[in-house]
């Protein structure tokens, strides 16, 4: 009992202020779950945000040489638009070689656009677009003290030299194949094979010189300008070997419409091309940057159909907006003349796909090379049952028989249906005989005539006739005037040639759509590289 109360005693009397040690345990134990239940939201906020961070990263498989714009631009691009760019280095043959084995990624960005072109050839790369152009240069220590002079110095064997590997750079293979053209490189690789070394890398190439272990290399000229320390000596023999810096958007690409962007943004002159320009490479001719870039489509009426599902899936995947305008040719290109002179150009088109080439060629003076994507026929069309009993079109000069035709001066079908007319030396007796009752706008208003009882028959494209089949007859024309080709061409004065090639390459595409809309294709499987005009810009005010 002593004890107990001594001890009762000790406890509370004599230490009343001080903690009980279990109480003491019990509480800081609380107090840590309370902390460990509040961190919790803030942790799985923290966790929600790098997943989401991580989803919409961009992973860029970039060419080694190439870092110190890409970093440059990639870091303003992120400031501005808070997405984040992941760059990943190499050789550009190593980088195509990690695509293809690893099937991810969302853009390949290559030293040399033939391996852009090897990557779209597998089907690994879809849009691809120029971004600038560097050239291969002889480099030394400051004060050239080997006096290396040119190629035929990096063939002797008293000389260390360093090159790109052909098989996983960019450097090497263009080095090889100007040296090759040149007769040159045999000599120079066997020496290099010797004496020197390949490096997988341009900057590894670089760096053999400027640390010693090489007294020449080969590299580019923009790395050579950006690295310093390093003396340049410019070969003829080299010159073939240019590079044309590409970026594609890859098929594994989870955001491509961000992929697609960021290609803009890099290649755009007031961003990524004005930064290539800064630090020593040749910026390719981009497109006028704009987040979401607006068009404007000028289309012949008989193209609505089979483009508008082209169009719209274009847009999704750029991130763009394609305003088209479909109406009849004749006055699309009255439109665009009257703008010439008009000081509000916005909308002016930025490409044009007429009804027929003949369109096309009255405003040929503003416009690029055009591509002819298909055609269509021209054929006599009736009521069902042909109550007229038309099979020819000598069977339009029958007095009472009413016919309908497209406007001349409004609309390709007019113009094509009056010259077949009056080839087939029939037009004037048409107007004789008063068969041409009307003129239409536009293809789309032709059709409708015959359905109402307006016209016992009207000249229409095959195309216009599919939607309402089984209500009409369908005389073929045997004349190859009975024809029209659609052909698409891009604007000398857009600002945004390069997205018109790439709806152009969307378009080339759509074989099986153009198809079911009723026209005949007469692009290749292998549709030709679009012309890059050379010309100046035709002026719209």
């Amino acid at each position: 009992m002593v004890r107990h109360g001594a001890y009762k005693e000790q406890i509370t009397p004599a230490r009343r202020g001080a903690a009980n040690p279990l109480f003491v345990l019990a509480g800081v134990s609380l107090l840590l779950v309370l902390l460990l239940i509040l961190a919790l939201p803030r942790d799985a906020r923290r966790s929600s945000e790098t997943e989401q961070d991580r989803e919409q990263e961009l992973v860029v498989f970039c060419a080694a040489g190439v870092r110190p714009v890409v970093e440059k631009i990639a870091e303003q691009f992120t400031a501005e638009f808070g997405t984040p760019v992941q760059l990943q280095y190499g050789g550009s043959n190593t980088l195509l070689n990690q695509i293809e084995v690893g099937k991810t990624g969302d853009l390949f960005l290559a030293a040399d656009e033939i391996y852009i072109d090897l990557a779209q050839e597998r089907g690994m790369v879809q849009e691809a677009l120029p971004l600038a152009v560097m050239r291969p240069v002889i480099v030394v220590p400051p004060g050239n003290p080997k006096e290396i002079e040119g190629v035929a110095d990096l063939a002797r064997s008293e000389f260390r030299v360093s090159m790109g590997n052909p098989d996983q750079a960019a450097i090497g293979r263009s080095t090889k194949a100007a040296l090759t053209e040149s007769g040159h490189w045999e000599a120079v690789a066997a020496n290099v094979q010797e004496n020197g070394v390949y490096k997988p890398t341009v900057p590894d190439v670089a760096n053999d010189v400027k640390i010693g272990s090489a007294d020449a290399a080969v590299i580019w000229d923009a790395v050579a300008r950006n690295m310093g320390g390093l003396e340049v000596i410019e070969a003829p023999e080299l010159e073939s070997g240019a590079a044309h810096i590409s970026i594609g958007v890859l098929a594994t690409a989870r955001q491509p419409t961000a992929a697609l962007r960021f290609s803009r943004y890099l290649s755009a002159p007031e961003h990524g091309g004005q930064v290539f320009n800064e630090l020593g490479y040749e910026a390719a001719d981009g497109d006028q940057w704009a987040e979401t870039p607006e068009l404007t489509f000028f289309a012949g009426s008989v193209n609505r159909q089979a483009l508008e599902p082209v169009i719209q899936a274009f847009e999704k995947r750029e991130g763009a907006r394609i305003n088209t305008v479909y109406n009849g040719c004749g006055i699309l290109t009255a439109q665009m003349r009257s703008m010439l002179g008009d000081q509000q150009s916005q909308g002016f088109p930025d490409m044009y796909m007429a009804c027929d080439v003949y369109y096309l060629e009255t405003v040929a003076d503003l416009f690029q090379d055009a591509v002819n994507v298909s055609h269509t026929d021209i054929v006599i069309v009736v009521a069902k049952d042909n109550p007229k009993q038309i099979e020819s079109l000598q069977d339009l000069t029958i007095p009472g028989v009413r016919v309908v035709l497209g406007q001349p001066q409004q609309c390709t079908i007019g113009v094509l249906s009056k010259r077949l007319l009056v080839a087939e030396g029939i037009y004037d007796d048409m107007e004789l005989n008063e068969n041409i009752v009307t003129e239409t706008a536009t293809s789309a208003l032709l059709i409708p005539n015959v359905l109402t009882g307006t016209a016992d028959a009207v000249l229409a494209y095959r195309t216009d006739t599919l939607a309402e089949r089984n209500q009409l007859h369908v005389i073929p024309i045997d004349s190859p005037l009975a024809r029209a080709v659609q052909p698409y061409s891009i604007a000398r004065s857009s600002k945004y040639k390069r997205l018109g090639k790439r709806l152009f390459a969307a378009i080339s595409q759509a074989r099986d759509t153009f198809e079911e809309a009723g026209f005949a294709w007469d692009l290749p499987s292998d549709p030709p590289a679009f012309s890059e005009n050379k010309l100046a810009p035709a002026e719209i005010p």
